[in-house]
């Protein structure tokens, strides 16, 4: 009796299962029938029309190359905008294992454009890398600010970024003893969270310490900067992914806590402003900076991108006419590499100088000028290896930002979703079911780890070129590819315009 009963039990399970296979074939020929319809007669796409149903194949093809091409196609040294052999160094500091290779690097070094370091024929024996010394930003503030560490996180706002990643940076970034940067979304608990020192950025939308007009609101910034972790304040002029543009903040990602932070109304799209519309001139410039640091004893400085160096050069004049005390503290300058910011692709790809021509023009300006040492250099776009942040040390900087490095030590896999909510490592992304990939507690210890782990790198740098620490790092130390495979000391291609400082 029991095996008949379980041969008849097996036959209505069979039964059922061809009625539901045939049911879902069915259904499959319906779904073509109309899809071939429906593209047979639009107008809109011509590869549809002539290839009703089979035309979509290329569309999905076309969207599963974004990630065949990374895994399965693409050499080492091909992707864009950060090869496979950048992200695996980052990836392997970052989880703070073993970074050597065996039998030979497979970068070109004789591809044009490509930096290396002029070693000393003597170096200081039993040392293997040299440390960074504190540096003093903002003399002429009530609070200046002394920093030893060169590398540093940039300005990622809360809103671009989910609240584990800030969270995560902000623990890895006080361990490391780096500062972060909040970006222009306001100073949110997640920046706050780790204790890490904080460089409070205003956006051109003033988030955070805006009025209801849009306009600085002196309380506020009073009650941002009130915390002891904000150490400096950043005039966002603009940014490497789009210079000269506002961002939109869609209304669907203004959280009740999102407008809380950035006083905002929920729900509602937010619109930045292009350039802030109380900054519209060298002298309205100097006087916010001259504002916002006597308010709030800050050293304070401003963030852009260069299309030219000719209005630094007014800046600079400006400075010499009121004083030296009223210069910027600092001046962070964005190349047009810079990415994280989702952008219109003509302004990411065509608009701004990048950065291996804006720094030196910068440096130069600021050297020409007599202010170099009184105005702190800081740069960021694509910095993300020990040797990009070691040469633009020597190409003059004190200190180096990077968001995109830091992203990929907190996981990223470079899937290029930055702006569509579906971040697969729960970096970029607000939905929580994807956020539960990045445990904070993991990825901070590797955020930790690649920061340590990269100055340790440009110190050994320096120690094998046979300075007594990063930051003496000069143009002769450094050599760059030519287009005809020969290289050129960076003191020749970009020669000093007075006497460099001395080491």
């Amino acid at each position: 009796m029991e095996q008949v009963g379980f041969a008849h039990w097996l036959v209505v399970v069979v039964e059922v299962a061809a009625a539901a296979m045939l049911l879902a074939m069915a259904l499959l020929v319906m779904v073509i029938a109309v899809t071939w319809v429906v593209d047979r007669n639009q107008t809109a796409n011509a590869v549809l029309r002539n290839y009703p149903v089979i035309g979509h194949f290329r569309y999905g093809f076309l969207k599963l190359g974004e990630f065949f091409r990374q895994y399965l196609f693409a050499m080492d040294r091909e992707e864009m905008p950060f090869n496979r052999a950048e992200r695996t160094w980052v990836y392997r500091a970052a989880k703070n294992v073993e970074n050597t290779v065996a039998f030979g690097s497979t970068r070109d070094l004789r591809a044009e454009g490509v930096p290396f370091f002029v070693n000393a024929p003597f170096p200081e024996l039993d040392v293997g890398h040299v440390e960074p010394r504190p540096t003093t930003i903002g003399p002429y503030a009530r609070e200046p600010y002394s920093h030893a560490a060169f590398f540093n996180i940039s300005a990622m706002s809360f809103g671009a970024l989910s609240a584990p990643a800030v969270s995560a940076l902000s623990r890895g970034a006080a361990k490391a003893g780096i500062w972060m940067d909040t970006g222009e979304g306001g100073l949110a608990p997640y920046h706050l969270e780790g204790g890490c020192d904080i460089i409070f950025e205003i956006g051109t939308a003033k988030y955070g310490v805006r009025n209801a007009q849009g306009l600085l609101d002196d309380q506020r910034l009073l009650e941002v900067c009130a915390h002891k972790q904000v150490k400096m304040v950043s005039i966002k002029l603009g940014q490497g992914a789009k210079p000269g543009l506002g961002g939109l903040l869609p209304g669907s990602k203004v959280t009740p806590e999102i407008a809380a932070i950035r006083g905002i109304p929920v729900g509602q799209d937010s619109q930045s402003p292009n350039r802030h519309i109380d900054i519209g001139s060298i002298a309205q410039l100097m006087d916010a900076i001259t504002h916002i640091r006597d308010l709030t004893g800050k050293p304070v400085g401003f963030k852009a991108v260069l299309g030219d160096v000719d209005w630094i050069r007014d800046l600079c004049d400006e400075i010499w006419k009121r004083g030296i005390e009223s210069a910027p503290d600092f001046i962070i300058v964005d190349g047009s590499e810079g990415g994280t910011g989702a952008a219109p692709q003509t302004l990411m790809e065509g608009v701004g100088l990048p950065l291996h021509e804006s720094l030196p023009a910068l440096v130069d300006v600021l050297l020409a000028k007599q202010l170099r040492e009184r105005i702190k250099v800081v740069c960021s776009g694509k910095c993300i290896t020990a040797y990009d942040v070691a040469w633009a040390l020597s190409m003059g900087a004190d200190f180096v930002n990077s968001a995109r490095g830091f992203m990929l030590a907190l996981g990223c896999i470079q899937s290029l979703q930055c702006n569509r909510n579906t971040c697969p490592t729960g970096i970029t992304t607000h939905n929580r079911r994807l956020q539960r990939g990045l445990v904070v507690g993991d990825k901070s210890e590797r955020v930790y780890h690649y920061a340590t782990n990269l100055m340790r790198e440009v110190g050994t740098i320096a120690h094998s070129c046979g300075v007594k620490e990063p930051r003496q790092l000069r143009r002769q130390h450094c050599r760059v590819v030519g287009d005809d495979g020969l290289s050129i000391s960076l003191a020749k291609q970009h020669p000093y315009p007075v006497p460099p400082p001395a080491s």
